[in-house]
């Protein structure tokens, strides 16, 4: 028996999000599926992050147990041939048996994409929110300041979720501009759920003026999720890759 790792890329638009669930068609349901028809064995893959329904990724990490004579990285190219093409493995290679790239410690970045213009772009619908007022960025990257480092996230985190603590470090964080996209860039060693979600929508809420930088100071004090802003839509969100520190 050998551990494989690899790195998935998806398009989340038609899925249910990463974590298989009945009655839903989901990536890991899509992968142990098509896994196990490809090896001949029951499939069951890890992954790293449990995108929600929408989410897109560039650089998932995900691992699975098999017997198979293939070569690890081989298996990238065999998969790659049977996948749907909204789903595409970008490495594939045999890891530690210990592995697990969950539970290792990693640093994730995500990217939150808005396309703020008076009119929406159609080829932009599926990967960035649109948002027709205008946003200062300068007041956004000011506001993002206040979250860099170790903090109380319990403001930023999703009803519904059960964890032993809320406390989260954010290693960096930026906002920029470049032409009708504003990008929100954000890297972690873990992340609440729906937690950049809620950082993007309560950032449009200082950048269209409704609020002043020093608010997300205050938010962050208050531990309470009805201090921020709205959980912005799920297709705005792309995992842009996991760094594990080795």
């Amino acid at each position: 028996m050998k551990r494989i790792g690899i790195v998935v890329a998806y398009d989340g638009t038609k899925y249910s999000g990463w974590q298989i669930q009945p009655n839903a068609v989901t990536i890991q349901g899509v992968l142990n599926e098509t896994l196990s028809k490809l090896l001949g064995d029951t499939i069951e893959v890890m992954g790293a992050s449990r995108t929600d329904a929408g989410v897109h990724a560039m650089g998932n990490v995900a691992v699975f147990d098999t017997n198979t004579r293939i070569p690890g990285e081989k298996i990238s190219y065999a998969l790659n041939q049977f996948l749907p093409e909204d789903i595409r493995i970008q490495l594939s290679e045999e890891v530690e048996p210990d592995f697990h790239p969950r539970y290792c410690d990693s640093e994730k970045t995500y990217q939150y994409r808005i396309l703020n213009r008076r009119f929406p772009i159609p080829t932009e619908r599926l990967y960035s929110y649109f948002y027709h007022y205008k946003l200062d960025v300068d007041l956004m990257r000011e506001a993002v300041s206040y979250v860099i480092g170790r903090h109380d996230f319990a403001s930023f985190c999703g009803s519904g979720a059960q964890v032993r603590s809320t406390v989260r470090t954010i290693t960096a964080m930026d906002v920029w501009r470049d032409s009708d996209i504003i990008t929100i860039e954000v890297s972690g060693t873990g992340f609440l759920y729906n937690m950049v979600r809620i950082l993007a929508g309560t950032l449009i809420e200082i950048g269209n003026g409704q609020y002043p930088p020093e608010r997300m100071r205050d938010i962050l004090d208050a531990r309470d999720r009805e201090a921020a802003g709205p959980t912005a839509p799920a297709h705005g969100l792309t995992l842009i890759g996991i760094r594990y520190n080795f």
